[in-house]
């Protein structure tokens, strides 16, 4: 779906947490053409605009999902209270009976629920993507999208996953806020041949690889006990590791590895509130990574395990794992948690020149977070971001625009109602979950 370009916008008086280099948070006129931000300061020019008194608003860049399965919607609350290994078992026997049209079904509830709570970029794992891609194509999301690879015996994909990845690639060219992937699942499920086949497929066509790395304990050691090394020096000895790629979890990381990871520039993806609740019984390295250079997003993961697909409800987390487990307050701080869903998030995707910040020439993908609401109270321009990390709920999000695009006004869907999206992933839980 191509929508008309939107008119010119000027937002006036606007509290903007700009994400810049200096962070800085300042009141300002913001003026949005052509899909971009032109001036932010003192009075924007008029002419032409449609204006919106943001007084009462911050503005603050679009969250970035940095993990996540989103067409998993219809299967929250499906493996509550399992392990990973149980969780896994309890979802890969729905997989093995999910369509094409029930995946769409959730994934359309998926981005909508991003999209309300002010995420407007996500990277995604999973198959029937091209599913997936309409969902984004008909909210106006922008999606980073990664064709689920598996070894051809392990999957219940029809054709060889390489192959489905390849043609999911070529059938989503060009496209403004879709970007295809590939994403080999984890180790346990790819052999040599698989992960390098998709590490050509991704070099070939300059795009991202997404895939699972060291979320347990268990999975490290089967695979060492199996090649000798553990996950992540086994696929660097193999040659695989590189630029362009996100890792999910990396939990069990040793120093090592973190070094290894960050000699090789591959980026990694914290999902704490997953990993917590499957019990993966580590704490991902965050600090440890940062300091070495590792470039560290966040991710909910999917409502399957999360269960919620809330950055602001990430933020909070991770803040919080942090600082408990180091014994150190100072552990990301507010805006480091801020950082990580937004700009952190685009330097994953390779696309931080254009996304996550407010600043002139940058693509306008924001949020209008209303500055009354309960949690946002005292709306000090010096406790903005604290809010954001530590306090805000979802409500907080007013409005959402995507290259300028408004696609959630007033806290409703702007493309379609959501009613129908609702009743749809209803529908598809409905003959997804068993009897009972």
């Amino acid at each position: 779906m191509n929508p008309a370009e939107p008119a010119p916008t000027v937002f006036r008086d606007a509290l903007v947490v700009s994400q810049d280099a200096q962070r800085r948070v300042h009141r300002a006129d913001v003026r949005v053409e052509k899909g971009r931000f032109v001036h932010v300061g003192p009075s924007a020019p008029t002419e032409g605009a449609t204006l919106v008194d943001a007084h009462g608003f911050a503005l603050v860049p679009g969250f970035v999902n940095a993990h996540t399965h989103v067409a998993m919607g219809p299967l929250r609350g499906l493996a509550d209270d399992r392990d990973l290994g149980g969780f896994l078992e309890r979802l890969f026997a729905v997989d093995a009976k999910r369509t094409e049209a029930d995946v769409e079904a959730g994934a359309l509830a998926g981005v909508a629920e991003m999209l309300l709570s002010g995420t407007t970029s996500f990277l995604d794992l999973y198959y029937f993507e091209d599913a997936v891609a309409r969902a984004v194509d008909a909210l106006g999301a922008r999606g980073f999208l990664g064709w689920a690879v598996l070894d051809p015996e392990m999957t219940t994909q029809k054709e060889k996953p390489l192959d489905n990845a390849a043609g999911f690639l070529s059938r989503w060219q060009d496209r403004p806020r879709i970007q295809a992937l590939v994403a080999p699942q984890g180790v346990y499920v790819c052999n040599e041949a698989t992960w390098l086949g998709a590490k050509e497929l991704a070099d070939r066509n300059r795009t991202l690889v997404h895939y699972h790395l060291a979320e347990t304990r268990r999975e490290v050691h089967e695979h060492e006990a199996k090649t000798g090394l553990r996950p992540p020096l086994w696929l660097d000895k193999i040659g695989f590791l590189g630029p362009r790629q996100v890792a999910a979890h990396g939990v069990w990381l040793t120093r090592r590895e973190v070094e290894t990871l960050a000699k090789r520039s591959v980026g990694v993806a914290h999902c704490p509130s997953s990993n917590l609740k499957l019990a993966v019984g580590g704490v991902a390295p965050v600090r440890e990574m940062r300091e070495c250079g590792v470039v560290v997003g966040l991710g909910t993961d999917s409502v399957a395990s999360n269960n919620s697909l809330s950055m602001l409800r990430e933020m909070h987390v991770a803040g919080l794992l942090q600082k408990h487990q180091t014994w150190d307050a100072s552990v990301l701080p507010a805006q480091t948690l801020l950082d990580m869903a937004t700009i952190e998030g685009t330097r994953l995707l390779g696309r931080a020149a254009e996304l996550g910040s407010i600043e002139v020439g940058k693509r306008a993908d924001f949020s209008l977070v209303r500055l009354d609401h309960p949690t946002m109270v005292p709306a000090r321009p010096e406790a903005i971001v604290s809010h954001l990390a530590y306090s805000a709920s979802d409500e907080v999000i007013d409005s959402v625009f995507v290259d300028g695009e408004c696609v959630v006004r007033h806290r409703e869907l702007v493309r379609r109602p959501w009613e129908p999206i609702r009743a749809g992933a209803e529908a598809a839980a409905q003959a997804l979950w068993p009897p009972g």
